[in-house]
């Protein structure tokens, strides 16, 4: 039973491990590159047979004091005749462990399965050969950084651009749930994303048009895109939500939209006014299309990305999303009066808090209703300071009547 220290060849990038800690320099077995051994950079792992022969190596870290601990331990835990059922439940591949998490949860239960394989991809390869548990929260903070130092795009198109804090931070909680799923099925005992934190990102984007550009997109947006691009400004519905509609999802009769398949996986049920109602009955029924915004073989359309983008250009609108015409939506809400609990319902947000973005545009709102209370009490308030004297001969029913703050 040992602890020893690993070390990467620079060159060649082969392990080495080292048992002896005075040693300070190695040649690479392998390429023969001359290795320096810096004490403050320790890779420790601990090294001990188990009862049935086979040997086993744990990574603990950088702290020889915690390694030498562990070891203890793990000898402690051979003599009491338990380590083998814990290897047992540990000795599985990170990788591997991946790809059953994608069949038996992301697929199964998650929308968003398609966007879990990209994150997947790029956890199997800076975790690929590693056992679920040698990883730990320093390998994952090491993860963090790297991919924060990580850019995409190209510098000639002006798409050049560095992954941001929010992509890193959804990859950490979909790497969160991995692991969380890990130990709920018997793979690992503890979960290495407990001590590790999220990063701090910046204020949520809040981008919505003013009633003039509003006017000026829809005068600019094309024929099939126009109904779309209605129902999102005056509904305040999802793209996928909107592109999923089917004819028999629209109730005229009562002025609803029914939506089953949403974000949250609630049923939504949300009203039409005349623009909607209108740009409806324009879009050309297909005879063998069940979807309302369909192409000509009655396939759905699944993105009006290139029109869009054609009306916010010809309208001189920049940094622009499809999605902000959400924001549009709800802001105008707001901005109109209308309270922010009506606004959370018809977006079917599930609480107040996606909902508070726009509460910093009710302030105009919030100022009107003060001046209401205002002029309501006017007639028995005064706002004079207090006179410390009054006159006997002045009108005591007067000063009765009114309150001296």
């Amino acid at each position: 039973m040992a602890v020893f220290n690993r070390v990467y060849c620079p060159s060649c990038k082969k392990g080495h491990d080292i048992y002896d800690e005075n040693l300070k320099n190695i040649a690479c077995y392998f390429c023969g590159t001359q290795m320096l051994i810096r004490a403050n950079e320790k890779n420790l792992f601990i090294d001990y047979r188990l009862p049935n022969g086979k040997r086993r190596r744990e990574r603990i870290g950088s702290s020889k004091k915690l390694a030498e601990n562990v070891l203890h331990k793990r000898k402690a835990e051979m003599a009491e005749g338990r380590l083998l059922n814990v290897v047992k439940k540990e000795k599985i591949k990170f990788e591997d462990f991946a790809q059953q998490y994608f069949n038996m949860h992301s697929k199964q239960h998650k929308k968003s399965w398609v966007t879990d394989s990209y994150h997947i991809k790029d956890f199997n390869e800076f975790f690929n050969g590693k056992y679920l548990y040698e990883i730990i929260p320093q390998d994952i903070e090491h993860f963090k950084m790297e991919r924060l130092k990580e850019t995409y795009g190209s510098e000639e198109k002006g798409t050049f651009k560095s992954i941001s804090t929010s992509t890193v931070n959804r990859q950490m909680g979909v790497l969160r749930s991995m692991f969380n799923k890990a130990v709920a099925w018997g793979k690992l005992e503890v979960s290495p994303m407990k001590s590790v934190q999220f990063l701090k990102e910046p204020q949520g984007r809040l981008r919505f048009l003013e009633r003039e550009e509003i006017v000026k997109v829809l005068a600019n947006c094309s024929k099939h895109s126009r109904p779309i691009v209605v129902l999102a400004l005056f509904t305040g519905m999802r793209r996928g939500e909107i592109l999923g509609l089917k004819w028999h999802d629209i109730d005229v009769k009562r002025d609803i939209i029914t939506l089953l398949d949403t974000k949250n996986g609630q049923k939504r049920e949300v009203p039409m006014n005349e623009q909607v109602k209108t740009a409806l009955i324009r879009v050309r029924k297909h005879p063998e299309s069940p979807f309302i915004f369909c192409n000509d073989k009655g396939k759905r359309v699944h993105d009006i990305r290139k029109s869009f983008s054609t009306a916010l250009r010809k309208s001189g609108i920049t940094n622009f999303r499809f999605h902000d015409l959400r924001h549009t939506f709800a802001s105008q809400l707001v901005m109109s009066g209308v309270d922010l609990n009506t606004v959370r319902e018809l977006l079917g947000h599930k609480d107040m808090t996606m909902t508070l973005r726009y509460s910093h545009l009710a302030q105009s709102h919030k100022q009107r209703a003060v001046d209401i209370l205002g002029k309501r009490v006017d007639t028995f308030w005064t706002l004079e300071p207090k006179n410390e004297s009054v006159s006997k001969g002045e009108d005591l029913q007067t000063s009765k009547n009114q309150l001296v703050i």
